[in-house]
C-alpha cells in the first residue's frame, strides 16, 4: 500500500443519506486517508441501497488508487451527478476499496457516525 494513502477500518457505524432517505448504513465501512486531504468513508457495496444509484459516464484517475466509477444518486426530487464513486479494478495495493463506495459530502449528501 502507498504510504501517502492509509485505509483502516472505521470505527463505528456510518450513514449515507440524500433526498431524506438512507442509502446505507454500515459497521464495516472503510476509512481512506490521502495525504492531507480529509478523511473519505468507503461504503461495502452490499451495505447501500444501489437501487438509488445510476451508473455515470464519468471516469476520473488517480496515480494511486486507478480509475474511478461514477454513479448519480436519484432521489424523489432530484438526480444528483456523480454523488458517488468507486474503484472497480483499483491498483495493487489498494484491494481492499474494491467493491466499496465512497460519496461527495454536500448539503444534499451527508455521510456520519451514528
Amino acid at each position: 500500500m502507498s504510504e501517502y494513502i492509509k485505509i483502516r477500518k472505521a470505527q463505528g457505524t456510518w450513514v449515507v443519506r440524500a433526498g431524506g432517505a438512507v442509502l446505507g448504513e454500515s459497521r464495516n465501512a472503510l476509512e481512506l486517508s490521502e495525504g492531507d486531504m480529509p478523511f473519505v468513508i468507503y461504503f461495502p457495496r452490499e451495505d447501500i441501497a444501489t437501487a438509488f444509484l445510476d451508473a455515470s459516464a464519468q471516469r476520473t484517475t488517480c496515480p494511486h488508487k486507478g480509475v474511478a466509477s461514477y454513479y448519480s444518486i436519484v432521489t424523489k426530487s432530484t438526480t444528483l451527478e456523480n454523488a458517488a464513486w468507486s474503484y472497480e479494478a483499483p491498483k495493487a495495493g489498494m484491494e481492499q476499496i474494491k467493491d466499496h463506495l465512497a460519496f461527495y459530502a454536500t448539503d444534499k449528501v451527508t455521510i456520519e457516525r451514528v
